[in-house]
Protein backbone atom coordinates (compact mmCIF):
# COMPACT_ATOMS: atom_id res chain seq x y z
CA UNK A 1 0.00 0.00 0.00
CA UNK A 2 2.54 2.31 0.75
CA UNK A 3 4.77 1.88 -2.21
CA UNK A 4 1.40 2.08 -4.52
CA UNK A 5 0.96 5.46 -2.11
CA UNK A 6 4.45 6.60 -2.96
CA UNK A 7 4.43 5.73 -6.53
CA UNK A 8 1.31 7.94 -7.53
CA UNK A 9 2.66 11.23 -5.20
CA UNK A 10 5.75 10.84 -7.61
CA UNK A 11 3.51 10.41 -10.48
CA UNK A 12 1.61 13.65 -9.28
CA UNK A 13 4.85 15.59 -8.96
CA UNK A 14 6.50 14.93 -12.70
CA UNK A 15 3.35 15.94 -13.72
CA UNK A 16 2.95 18.94 -12.06
CA UNK A 17 7.14 19.91 -13.38
CA UNK A 18 6.57 18.90 -17.00
CA UNK A 19 6.18 21.53 -19.19
CA UNK A 20 4.46 21.61 -22.63
CA UNK A 21 7.49 22.49 -25.01
CA UNK A 22 6.21 24.48 -28.15
CA UNK A 23 8.38 25.09 -31.32
CA UNK A 24 7.24 27.69 -33.63
CA UNK A 25 8.33 29.53 -36.48
CA UNK A 26 7.21 32.93 -37.44
CA UNK A 27 7.64 36.22 -40.08
CA UNK A 28 7.23 39.68 -39.70
CA UNK A 29 5.66 39.67 -42.82
CA UNK A 30 4.09 37.39 -44.74
CA UNK A 31 3.92 39.47 -48.11
CA UNK A 32 7.23 41.33 -49.26
CA UNK A 33 8.43 42.59 -52.42
CA UNK A 34 11.57 41.44 -54.53
CA UNK A 35 14.79 42.69 -52.91
CA UNK A 36 13.02 43.74 -49.84
CA UNK A 37 14.78 42.14 -46.23
CA UNK A 38 12.72 39.93 -44.04
CA UNK A 39 13.19 37.88 -40.73
CA UNK A 40 12.11 34.38 -39.68
CA UNK A 41 12.28 33.63 -36.33
CA UNK A 42 12.17 30.21 -34.77
CA UNK A 43 11.68 29.92 -30.83
CA UNK A 44 11.34 27.39 -28.49
CA UNK A 45 10.46 27.71 -24.77
CA UNK A 46 13.13 25.47 -23.06
CA UNK A 47 17.22 25.63 -23.00
CA UNK A 48 18.09 24.09 -27.10
CA UNK A 49 20.33 21.61 -27.26
CA UNK A 50 20.91 21.38 -31.18
CA UNK A 51 19.24 23.37 -33.80
CA UNK A 52 19.26 22.09 -37.65
CA UNK A 53 17.29 25.29 -40.23
CA UNK A 54 15.06 24.45 -43.21
CA UNK A 55 16.88 24.62 -46.48
CA UNK A 56 15.71 28.36 -47.64
CA UNK A 57 14.45 27.05 -51.14
CA UNK A 58 14.75 29.88 -53.52
CA UNK A 59 15.68 32.42 -50.45
CA UNK A 60 18.66 34.07 -49.93
CA UNK A 61 20.20 34.09 -46.37
CA UNK A 62 21.30 37.58 -45.83
CA UNK A 63 22.24 37.42 -42.32
CA UNK A 64 22.31 35.22 -39.09
CA UNK A 65 21.45 33.33 -37.35
CA UNK A 66 21.01 35.37 -34.47
CA UNK A 67 20.12 34.29 -31.42
CA UNK A 68 18.46 35.62 -28.50
CA UNK A 69 17.00 34.27 -24.84
CA UNK A 70 15.10 35.66 -22.75
CA UNK A 71 13.44 34.68 -19.07
CA UNK A 72 9.77 35.12 -17.80
CA UNK A 73 8.11 34.52 -14.27
CA UNK A 74 4.13 33.95 -14.08
CA UNK A 75 2.49 33.32 -11.00
CA UNK A 76 5.94 32.68 -9.59
CA UNK A 77 7.03 30.04 -12.41
CA UNK A 78 10.10 30.92 -14.06
CA UNK A 79 10.11 29.89 -17.72
CA UNK A 80 13.44 30.04 -20.61
CA UNK A 81 12.85 31.02 -23.96
CA UNK A 82 15.52 30.74 -27.06
CA UNK A 83 15.05 32.22 -30.56
CA UNK A 84 17.13 32.04 -33.59
CA UNK A 85 16.31 34.55 -36.66
CA UNK A 86 17.80 34.94 -40.17
CA UNK A 87 17.44 37.90 -42.62
CA UNK A 88 16.11 36.70 -45.52
CA UNK A 89 15.85 37.88 -48.96
CA UNK A 90 13.94 36.72 -52.24
CA UNK A 91 15.15 37.33 -55.46
CA UNK A 92 12.14 37.06 -57.44
CA UNK A 93 8.32 37.09 -57.71
CA UNK A 94 6.36 34.14 -56.21
CA UNK A 95 5.10 31.86 -53.35
CA UNK A 96 7.83 29.99 -51.19
CA UNK A 97 7.57 27.89 -48.15
CA UNK A 98 9.54 28.01 -45.67
CA UNK A 99 10.01 24.22 -44.55
CA UNK A 100 9.92 22.82 -40.63
CA UNK A 101 12.90 23.18 -38.86
CA UNK A 102 14.31 20.63 -35.99
CA UNK A 103 15.41 21.90 -32.60
CA UNK A 104 16.15 18.93 -29.70
CA UNK A 105 15.18 19.76 -26.21
CA UNK A 106 15.82 17.55 -22.81
CA UNK A 107 16.98 14.88 -25.43
CA UNK A 108 13.81 15.00 -27.53
CA UNK A 109 12.93 16.06 -30.95
CA UNK A 110 10.61 18.93 -32.08
CA UNK A 111 9.04 20.32 -35.54
CA UNK A 112 8.61 23.57 -36.23
CA UNK A 113 5.30 24.84 -38.42
CA UNK A 114 5.79 25.81 -42.09
CA UNK A 115 5.46 29.31 -43.55
CA UNK A 116 4.13 30.58 -46.67
CA UNK A 117 6.03 33.74 -48.38
CA UNK A 118 4.46 35.70 -50.95
CA UNK A 119 6.88 37.54 -52.78
CA UNK A 120 5.51 40.59 -55.46
CA UNK A 121 7.09 42.87 -57.89
CA UNK A 122 8.46 45.76 -56.00
CA UNK A 123 9.27 49.75 -56.48
CA UNK A 124 12.79 49.74 -57.35
CA UNK A 125 12.68 53.30 -57.08
CA UNK A 126 10.74 54.19 -53.79
CA UNK A 127 12.69 51.74 -52.01
CA UNK A 128 16.35 52.91 -53.12
CA UNK A 129 15.32 56.54 -51.90
CA UNK A 130 14.03 55.80 -48.29
CA UNK A 131 14.61 53.24 -45.92
CA UNK A 132 12.13 53.76 -42.78
CA UNK A 133 11.74 50.44 -42.10
CA UNK A 134 15.47 49.55 -42.62
CA UNK A 135 14.56 46.77 -44.57
CA UNK A 136 15.85 48.61 -47.83
CA UNK A 137 19.14 49.72 -49.16
CA UNK A 138 18.82 53.84 -48.63
CA UNK A 139 21.03 55.65 -50.97
CA UNK A 140 22.45 59.16 -50.69
CA UNK A 141 23.78 61.17 -53.22
CA UNK A 142 23.89 58.03 -55.49
CA UNK A 143 26.30 57.03 -52.76
CA UNK A 144 24.46 53.38 -50.68
CA UNK A 145 23.95 54.88 -46.99
CA UNK A 146 25.29 51.10 -45.85
CA UNK A 147 28.53 52.05 -46.43
CA UNK A 148 28.62 55.65 -44.90
CA UNK A 149 27.16 54.32 -41.74
CA UNK A 150 27.67 51.12 -39.88
CA UNK A 151 28.73 49.29 -36.75
CA UNK A 152 31.48 46.55 -36.89
CA UNK A 153 32.45 44.32 -34.58
CA UNK A 154 36.56 44.39 -34.17
CA UNK A 155 37.78 40.75 -31.85
CA UNK A 156 41.47 40.43 -31.06
CA UNK A 157 41.21 36.76 -31.92
CA UNK A 158 38.55 34.62 -33.37
CA UNK A 159 40.37 31.10 -32.86
CA UNK A 160 40.74 30.27 -29.24
CA UNK A 161 40.49 27.58 -26.54
CA UNK A 162 37.92 27.30 -24.28
CA UNK A 163 38.13 29.27 -21.08
CA UNK A 164 40.56 31.43 -22.94
CA UNK A 165 40.00 35.40 -23.02
CA UNK A 166 39.42 37.21 -25.96
CA UNK A 167 38.07 41.15 -26.38
CA UNK A 168 35.05 42.26 -29.11
CA UNK A 169 35.21 46.60 -29.62
CA UNK A 170 31.92 47.28 -31.01
CA UNK A 171 32.59 50.44 -33.27
CA UNK A 172 30.79 52.97 -35.30
CA UNK A 173 32.08 54.32 -38.34
CA UNK A 174 30.27 57.35 -40.06
CA UNK A 175 30.86 60.16 -42.77
CA UNK A 176 27.24 61.69 -42.90
CA UNK A 177 25.21 64.00 -40.36
CA UNK A 178 23.26 61.91 -37.86
CA UNK A 179 20.00 63.72 -36.28
CA UNK A 180 19.12 61.34 -34.34
CA UNK A 181 19.94 57.75 -32.57
CA UNK A 182 18.14 55.07 -31.16
CA UNK A 183 19.29 51.64 -29.69
CA UNK A 184 16.97 48.57 -31.02
CA UNK A 185 19.13 45.49 -29.64
CA UNK A 186 22.11 44.81 -27.63
CA UNK A 187 24.02 42.03 -28.08
CA UNK A 188 23.67 38.68 -26.63
CA UNK A 189 26.27 36.76 -25.91
CA UNK A 190 25.23 33.00 -25.46
CA UNK A 191 27.93 30.54 -24.50
CA UNK A 192 30.20 33.26 -23.27
CA UNK A 193 31.36 34.63 -19.92
CA UNK A 194 31.13 38.05 -20.33
CA UNK A 195 32.42 41.03 -18.62
CA UNK A 196 31.77 44.37 -19.79
CA UNK A 197 34.56 47.24 -20.26
CA UNK A 198 32.72 50.72 -19.10
CA UNK A 199 32.31 53.39 -21.84
CA UNK A 200 31.22 56.56 -21.47
CA UNK A 201 28.37 56.94 -23.71
CA UNK A 202 27.53 60.23 -22.33
CA UNK A 203 31.02 61.78 -23.21
CA UNK A 204 31.50 60.16 -26.75
CA UNK A 205 34.98 60.40 -27.75
CA UNK A 206 35.02 61.04 -31.83
CA UNK A 207 38.29 59.54 -33.71
CA UNK A 208 38.97 59.38 -37.34
CA UNK A 209 39.64 56.26 -39.12
CA UNK A 210 41.02 55.16 -42.68
CA UNK A 211 38.85 51.74 -43.39
CA UNK A 212 38.44 50.26 -46.65
CA UNK A 213 40.14 52.96 -48.31
CA UNK A 214 37.90 55.70 -47.33
CA UNK A 215 37.85 58.08 -44.27
CA UNK A 216 35.30 58.03 -41.16
CA UNK A 217 34.75 59.20 -37.79
CA UNK A 218 34.77 56.80 -35.11
CA UNK A 219 33.20 56.33 -32.19
CA UNK A 220 33.21 52.91 -29.35
CA UNK A 221 30.18 51.69 -28.41
CA UNK A 222 31.16 48.61 -26.39
CA UNK A 223 33.91 47.10 -24.88
CA UNK A 224 33.14 43.43 -23.35
CA UNK A 225 36.10 40.45 -22.72
CA UNK A 226 34.24 37.36 -23.29
CA UNK A 227 35.43 33.50 -22.15
CA UNK A 228 33.67 30.73 -24.22
CA UNK A 229 32.19 28.87 -21.38
CA UNK A 230 31.94 25.68 -24.09
CA UNK A 231 33.70 24.47 -27.45
CA UNK A 232 32.68 24.66 -30.66
CA UNK A 233 31.70 27.47 -33.28
CA UNK A 234 29.76 30.08 -31.41
CA UNK A 235 28.68 33.40 -32.80
CA UNK A 236 28.75 36.88 -31.80
CA UNK A 237 25.45 38.31 -31.86
CA UNK A 238 25.38 42.05 -33.64
CA UNK A 239 24.62 45.28 -32.00
CA UNK A 240 21.48 47.08 -33.68
CA UNK A 241 20.70 50.65 -33.95
CA UNK A 242 18.17 52.70 -35.91
CA UNK A 243 19.88 56.23 -36.63
CA UNK A 244 18.11 60.04 -38.31
CA UNK A 245 20.89 60.47 -41.43
CA UNK A 246 20.55 64.03 -42.91
CA UNK A 247 21.12 63.96 -46.87
CA UNK A 248 20.90 66.49 -49.39
CA UNK A 249 18.58 66.04 -52.12
CA UNK A 250 18.26 68.08 -55.82
CA UNK A 251 16.68 71.30 -55.59
CA UNK A 252 15.94 73.95 -58.43
CA UNK A 253 14.65 76.38 -55.51
CA UNK A 254 17.58 79.39 -55.54
CA UNK A 255 16.81 79.66 -52.04
CA UNK A 256 18.34 76.23 -51.07
CA UNK A 257 20.89 76.49 -53.15
CA UNK A 258 21.55 79.64 -51.27
CA UNK A 259 21.74 77.95 -48.35
CA UNK A 260 23.65 75.51 -49.33
CA UNK A 261 21.19 72.87 -50.81
CA UNK A 262 17.86 70.84 -49.75
CA UNK A 263 18.33 68.11 -47.01
CA UNK A 264 15.89 65.12 -46.15
CA UNK A 265 16.11 63.11 -42.89
CA UNK A 266 16.18 59.76 -43.37
CA UNK A 267 15.41 56.72 -40.92
CA UNK A 268 18.30 53.92 -41.77
CA UNK A 269 18.72 50.91 -39.19
CA UNK A 270 22.58 49.45 -38.55
CA UNK A 271 23.12 46.18 -37.50
CA UNK A 272 26.78 44.74 -37.10
CA UNK A 273 27.60 41.82 -39.11
CA UNK A 274 27.73 38.52 -37.06
CA UNK A 275 31.06 37.52 -35.61
CA UNK A 276 32.16 33.68 -35.72
CA UNK A 277 34.58 32.24 -33.43
CA UNK A 278 35.87 28.84 -32.81
CA UNK A 279 36.46 27.63 -30.00
CA UNK A 280 38.60 24.34 -29.47
CA UNK A 281 38.40 22.14 -26.55
CA UNK A 282 41.25 21.86 -24.21
CA UNK A 283 43.48 19.60 -25.28
CA UNK A 284 43.00 15.92 -22.87
CA UNK A 285 46.67 15.22 -22.83
CA UNK A 286 48.76 16.23 -20.19
CA UNK A 287 45.83 17.14 -17.95
CA UNK A 288 46.68 17.06 -14.59
CA UNK A 289 44.09 14.94 -12.42
CA UNK A 290 43.54 18.34 -9.96
CA UNK A 291 43.12 20.96 -12.89
CA UNK A 292 39.99 23.04 -12.40
CA UNK A 293 39.50 25.31 -15.18
CA UNK A 294 42.13 27.85 -15.28
CA UNK A 295 43.39 29.10 -18.50
CA UNK A 296 45.65 31.90 -19.05
CA UNK A 297 49.48 32.35 -17.29
CA UNK A 298 49.67 32.38 -13.49
CA UNK A 299 51.77 32.09 -10.54
CA UNK A 300 50.46 30.99 -7.29
CA UNK A 301 52.33 32.12 -4.01
CA UNK A 302 51.42 31.11 0.07
CA UNK A 303 51.64 32.36 3.33
CA UNK A 304 51.11 32.22 7.01
CA UNK A 305 50.86 34.65 9.78
CA UNK A 306 52.60 33.03 12.27
CA UNK A 307 53.83 29.33 12.72
CA UNK A 308 54.25 29.01 16.67
CA UNK A 309 50.92 29.39 18.39
CA UNK A 310 48.55 27.90 21.65
CA UNK A 311 45.71 25.64 20.98
CA UNK A 312 42.31 27.20 19.94
CA UNK A 313 44.47 30.53 18.64
CA UNK A 314 43.46 31.21 14.99
CA UNK A 315 46.30 31.23 12.37
CA UNK A 316 45.54 33.26 8.62
CA UNK A 317 46.58 30.81 5.83
CA UNK A 318 46.85 33.12 2.70
CA UNK A 319 46.67 31.92 -1.09
CA UNK A 320 47.32 34.55 -3.94
CA UNK A 321 47.25 33.33 -7.61
CA UNK A 322 48.25 36.21 -10.14
CA UNK A 323 48.76 35.87 -13.81
CA UNK A 324 46.42 36.92 -16.62
CA UNK A 325 43.12 34.92 -17.80
CA UNK A 326 39.76 33.58 -16.39
CA UNK A 327 40.58 34.52 -12.54
CA UNK A 328 37.43 35.61 -12.30
CA UNK A 329 36.12 32.07 -12.74
CA UNK A 330 38.24 30.35 -10.27
CA UNK A 331 37.02 27.60 -7.57
CA UNK A 332 38.34 27.96 -4.11
CA UNK A 333 41.12 25.70 -4.10
CA UNK A 334 40.13 22.74 -1.66
CA UNK A 335 43.15 22.77 0.75
CA UNK A 336 44.21 19.67 3.19
CA UNK A 337 45.04 20.16 6.80
CA UNK A 338 45.90 17.77 9.71
CA UNK A 339 42.53 16.83 11.32
CA UNK A 340 42.83 18.38 14.42
CA UNK A 341 43.29 21.75 12.43
CA UNK A 342 39.64 23.20 12.31
CA UNK A 343 39.44 25.49 8.92
CA UNK A 344 36.74 27.89 7.59
CA UNK A 345 35.47 28.77 4.12
CA UNK A 346 38.28 31.63 2.45
CA UNK A 347 37.60 34.90 2.19
CA UNK A 348 38.01 36.00 -1.48
CA UNK A 349 39.57 39.33 -2.43
CA UNK A 350 40.30 40.32 -5.94
CA UNK A 351 42.55 42.76 -7.03
CA UNK A 352 41.73 42.28 -11.00
CA UNK A 353 41.92 45.67 -13.74
CA UNK A 354 39.85 45.06 -17.16
CA UNK A 355 41.05 46.06 -20.55
CA UNK A 356 41.44 45.40 -24.13
CA UNK A 357 44.28 43.37 -23.56
CA UNK A 358 42.33 40.95 -20.92
CA UNK A 359 41.55 40.45 -17.44
CA UNK A 360 44.94 40.49 -15.24
CA UNK A 361 45.76 41.08 -11.59
CA UNK A 362 45.35 38.77 -8.85
CA UNK A 363 43.06 36.82 -6.32
CA UNK A 364 43.75 35.97 -2.56
CA UNK A 365 41.73 33.75 -0.29
CA UNK A 366 42.26 34.10 3.15
CA UNK A 367 41.85 30.52 5.46
CA UNK A 368 41.39 30.85 8.91
CA UNK A 369 42.79 27.91 10.46
CA UNK A 370 42.10 27.16 14.37
CA UNK A 371 44.55 23.84 15.82
CA UNK A 372 42.79 22.46 18.45
CA UNK A 373 45.28 20.28 20.07
CA UNK A 374 48.74 20.79 21.41
CA UNK A 375 50.97 19.12 18.80
CA UNK A 376 53.13 19.67 15.71
CA UNK A 377 51.87 19.84 12.37
CA UNK A 378 52.56 20.56 9.05
CA UNK A 379 50.22 21.84 6.33
CA UNK A 380 51.05 20.02 2.97
CA UNK A 381 51.85 22.04 -0.46
CA UNK A 382 48.66 22.93 -2.09
CA UNK A 383 48.60 21.88 -5.83
CA UNK A 384 47.96 24.53 -8.74
CA UNK A 385 47.43 23.33 -12.51
CA UNK A 386 46.14 25.62 -15.70
CA UNK A 387 46.20 25.51 -18.95
CA UNK A 388 47.91 28.01 -20.89
CA UNK A 389 47.01 28.58 -24.41
CA UNK A 390 50.14 30.33 -26.22
CA UNK A 391 51.94 27.11 -25.57
CA UNK A 392 48.84 24.88 -25.83
CA UNK A 393 50.46 23.10 -22.64
CA UNK A 394 49.42 22.58 -18.91
CA UNK A 395 51.69 24.13 -16.04
CA UNK A 396 51.69 22.48 -12.24
CA UNK A 397 52.84 24.73 -9.66
CA UNK A 398 52.93 23.89 -5.74
CA UNK A 399 52.79 26.21 -2.82
CA UNK A 400 55.81 25.65 -0.03
CA UNK A 401 54.36 23.66 3.33
CA UNK A 402 55.19 24.98 6.39
CA UNK A 403 55.85 23.86 9.68
CA UNK A 404 53.15 24.48 12.55
CA UNK A 405 53.50 24.63 16.24
CA UNK A 406 50.89 24.11 18.66
CA UNK A 407 51.47 24.70 22.42
CA UNK A 408 49.01 23.94 25.10
CA UNK A 409 46.06 26.33 25.14
CA UNK A 410 44.84 28.70 28.31
CA UNK A 411 42.69 26.38 30.39
CA UNK A 412 39.50 26.28 30.21
CA UNK A 413 39.44 27.70 26.20
CA UNK A 414 38.98 24.86 24.56
CA UNK A 415 40.04 20.53 24.88
CA UNK A 416 43.57 20.95 24.65
CA UNK A 417 45.17 17.62 25.02
CA UNK A 418 44.23 13.80 26.12
CA UNK A 419 47.49 12.25 28.47
CA UNK A 420 44.46 9.80 29.69
CA UNK A 421 43.75 10.97 32.74
CA UNK A 422 40.43 11.84 32.78
CA UNK A 423 40.76 14.97 35.17
CA UNK A 424 42.98 16.81 32.15
CA UNK A 425 40.31 16.97 30.24
CA UNK A 426 38.70 20.51 29.91
CA UNK A 427 34.88 21.58 29.17
CA UNK A 428 34.00 23.57 26.12
CA UNK A 429 30.79 25.49 27.03
CA UNK A 430 29.68 21.89 28.62
CA UNK A 431 29.59 20.47 25.40
CA UNK A 432 31.61 17.68 26.06
CA UNK A 433 30.58 15.25 28.91
CA UNK A 434 32.12 12.46 30.22
CA UNK A 435 30.53 8.59 29.91
CA UNK A 436 28.12 7.28 32.25
CA UNK A 437 29.33 4.00 33.87
CA UNK A 438 26.14 3.89 36.53
CA UNK A 439 23.01 2.50 35.34
CA UNK A 440 20.12 4.14 33.76
CA UNK A 441 16.62 3.74 33.64
CA UNK A 442 15.31 4.20 30.35
CA UNK A 443 11.72 3.06 29.57
CA UNK A 444 10.63 2.33 25.83
CA UNK A 445 7.64 3.66 25.02
CA UNK A 446 4.77 1.51 23.43
CA UNK A 447 4.48 2.26 19.31
CA UNK A 448 0.98 3.40 19.03
CA UNK A 449 1.32 5.58 15.76
CA UNK A 450 -0.55 2.21 13.86
CA UNK A 451 -3.94 1.83 13.43
CA UNK A 452 -4.57 6.02 14.95
CA UNK A 453 -5.99 8.61 13.50
CA UNK A 454 -2.78 10.21 11.83
CA UNK A 455 -1.82 6.56 10.81
CA UNK A 456 -5.27 6.75 8.41
CA UNK A 457 -5.41 10.72 7.83
CA UNK A 458 -1.71 10.13 6.21
CA UNK A 459 -2.82 7.31 4.64
CA UNK A 460 -5.34 9.00 2.33
CA UNK A 461 -3.39 12.15 2.20
CA UNK A 462 -1.81 10.82 -0.72
CA UNK A 463 -4.84 10.65 -2.99
CA UNK A 464 -6.52 13.63 -1.88
CA UNK A 465 -2.90 15.45 -2.64
CA UNK A 466 -3.18 13.79 -6.10
CA UNK A 467 -6.61 14.57 -6.90
CA UNK A 468 -5.75 18.46 -5.71
CA UNK A 469 -2.68 18.71 -7.74
CA UNK A 470 -4.81 17.32 -10.70
CA UNK A 471 -7.47 19.85 -10.76
CA UNK A 472 -5.04 23.22 -10.33
CA UNK A 473 -3.05 21.41 -13.27
CA UNK A 474 -5.89 21.93 -15.20
CA UNK A 475 -6.75 25.11 -14.01
CA UNK A 476 -3.29 26.59 -14.39
CA UNK A 477 -3.14 25.29 -17.99
CA UNK A 478 -6.50 26.75 -19.02
CA UNK A 479 -5.77 30.41 -17.18
CA UNK A 480 -2.16 30.67 -18.64
CA UNK A 481 -2.84 29.02 -22.02
CA UNK A 482 -3.83 32.41 -24.24
CA UNK A 483 -0.36 33.77 -23.51
CA UNK A 484 -1.76 37.11 -24.92
CA UNK A 485 -3.59 37.71 -22.26
CA UNK A 486 -1.23 36.67 -19.54
CA UNK A 487 1.26 39.04 -21.15
CA UNK A 488 -1.34 41.86 -20.66
CA UNK A 489 -2.29 41.41 -17.40
CA UNK A 490 0.91 41.22 -16.26
CA UNK A 491 1.97 44.10 -18.02
CA UNK A 492 1.70 46.87 -15.01
CA UNK A 493 3.47 44.52 -12.69
CA UNK A 494 6.60 44.10 -15.05
CA UNK A 495 6.92 48.22 -15.22
CA UNK A 496 6.30 48.62 -12.02
CA UNK A 497 9.57 46.38 -11.95
CA UNK A 498 11.10 48.53 -14.08
CA UNK A 499 10.29 51.77 -12.22
CA UNK A 500 11.50 50.23 -8.70
CA UNK A 501 15.00 49.87 -10.55
CA UNK A 502 14.86 52.94 -11.73
CA UNK A 503 13.92 54.56 -8.19
CA UNK A 504 17.05 52.66 -6.69
CA UNK A 505 18.88 53.97 -9.52
CA UNK A 506 17.75 57.29 -8.70
CA UNK A 507 18.56 56.99 -4.67
CA UNK A 508 22.44 55.69 -5.88
CA UNK A 509 22.47 58.78 -8.13
CA UNK A 510 23.68 56.63 -11.33
CA UNK A 511 21.22 59.06 -13.83
CA UNK A 512 22.39 57.06 -16.46
CA UNK A 513 21.06 53.82 -15.31
CA UNK A 514 17.74 55.94 -13.92
CA UNK A 515 16.37 57.19 -17.74
CA UNK A 516 17.82 53.80 -19.03
CA UNK A 517 15.39 51.93 -16.11
CA UNK A 518 12.54 54.44 -16.56
CA UNK A 519 13.07 54.47 -21.27
CA UNK A 520 12.92 50.54 -20.45
CA UNK A 521 9.41 50.24 -18.32
CA UNK A 522 7.80 52.44 -20.26
CA UNK A 523 8.69 50.82 -23.68
CA UNK A 524 8.30 47.34 -21.97
CA UNK A 525 4.70 47.97 -20.62
CA UNK A 526 3.21 49.59 -24.38
CA UNK A 527 4.92 46.12 -25.76
CA UNK A 528 2.87 43.86 -23.54
CA UNK A 529 -0.02 45.94 -23.22
CA UNK A 530 -0.34 46.65 -26.70
CA UNK A 531 1.48 42.73 -27.77
CA UNK A 532 3.54 44.43 -30.10
CA UNK A 533 7.08 43.20 -30.29
CA UNK A 534 9.54 45.62 -29.18
CA UNK A 535 11.80 46.12 -32.29
CA UNK A 536 8.07 47.54 -34.12
CA UNK A 537 7.56 50.16 -31.67
CA UNK A 538 7.53 53.47 -32.65
CA UNK A 539 6.10 56.88 -32.94
CA UNK A 540 3.36 56.33 -35.09
CA UNK A 541 2.32 52.85 -33.84
CA UNK A 542 2.45 53.48 -30.02
CA UNK A 543 0.24 56.69 -31.01
CA UNK A 544 -2.28 54.31 -33.35
CA UNK A 545 -2.60 51.95 -30.57
CA UNK A 546 -3.70 54.84 -27.88
CA UNK A 547 -5.79 56.32 -30.40
CA UNK A 548 -7.70 53.44 -30.59
CA UNK A 549 -8.43 52.64 -26.93
CA UNK A 550 -9.38 56.33 -26.38
CA UNK A 551 -6.37 57.28 -24.93
CA UNK A 552 -6.34 61.36 -24.30
CA UNK A 553 -4.05 63.18 -26.78
CA UNK A 554 -2.15 65.01 -23.57
CA UNK A 555 -1.58 61.45 -22.27
CA UNK A 556 0.02 60.40 -25.72
CA UNK A 557 1.57 63.82 -26.11
CA UNK A 558 3.39 63.51 -22.11
CA UNK A 559 4.62 59.67 -23.06
CA UNK A 560 6.13 60.67 -25.95
CA UNK A 561 7.67 63.77 -24.41
CA UNK A 562 8.89 61.38 -21.59
CA UNK A 563 10.75 58.68 -24.03
CA UNK A 564 12.09 61.60 -25.81
CA UNK A 565 13.53 62.66 -22.55
CA UNK A 566 14.89 59.79 -21.28
CA UNK A 567 16.77 58.78 -24.62
CA UNK A 568 18.12 62.48 -24.60
CA UNK A 569 19.39 61.51 -21.29
CA UNK A 570 21.74 59.54 -21.54
CA UNK A 571 23.53 60.62 -24.14
CA UNK A 572 23.42 64.23 -22.87
CA UNK A 573 23.04 66.25 -19.14
CA UNK A 574 19.26 67.51 -18.94
CA UNK A 575 18.27 70.24 -16.95
CA UNK A 576 14.63 70.50 -17.76
CA UNK A 577 13.16 68.72 -15.49
CA UNK A 578 14.59 66.91 -12.15
CA UNK A 579 14.86 62.84 -11.99
CA UNK A 580 12.26 62.91 -9.38
CA UNK A 581 9.68 64.55 -11.49
CA UNK A 582 10.42 62.51 -14.52
CA UNK A 583 10.04 59.36 -11.95
CA UNK A 584 6.34 60.66 -10.70
CA UNK A 585 5.16 61.55 -14.32
CA UNK A 586 6.32 58.26 -15.52
CA UNK A 587 4.09 56.60 -12.88
CA UNK A 588 1.28 59.10 -13.45
CA UNK A 589 1.87 58.03 -17.04
CA UNK A 590 1.23 54.53 -16.49
CA UNK A 591 -1.36 54.64 -14.33
CA UNK A 592 -3.62 56.76 -16.63
CA UNK A 593 -3.31 54.50 -19.35
CA UNK A 594 -4.67 51.39 -17.29
CA UNK A 595 -7.46 53.45 -15.94
CA UNK A 596 -8.37 54.67 -19.09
Amino acid sequence: MKNILLLMLLFCSRTLLAADIQFTASVNKTQVEVGELFEVSFTVNGAMQRFTPPAFSGLQVAGGPNQSSSMTSINGNSSVSMALSYDLIAGHEGEYTIGAATVVVDGKQYRSNPIRIKVVKGNAGARGNSNTNGDAVATANGTDISKRIFIRAATDKTNVYQGQQLAVTYKLYTNIDIVDNALDKMPDFNGFWSQEIKVNIQNVEWSTEIYKGARYNVAVLKKVILFPERYGRLALDPLAMTFIVRQSVPSNDPMDQFFGGAVKDVKYRVKSSPVTINVKPLPEAGKPADYQGAVGNFSISATVDKTSVRADEAINYNIKVSGTGNLKLFKAPQITVPADIEKYDPKITDNIIENLTGASGSREYNFLLIPRHEGNYTIPPLKFSYFNPVSGKYVSLATSDFAIKVAKGVGGANVTAFTGAQEEIKELDKDIRFIKTSGADLDKEEDEFYGSGLFYILLFMGPISFTVAMFYRSWYRESNSDLVKVRNKNANKIAARHMANAQRELLSGDKKKFYEAVYKGLYGYLSDKFIIEAASLNRENITAQLQQRNIGQLIIEQLHETLELCEMARYAPLTALSEQEVFEKSKRIINDIENA
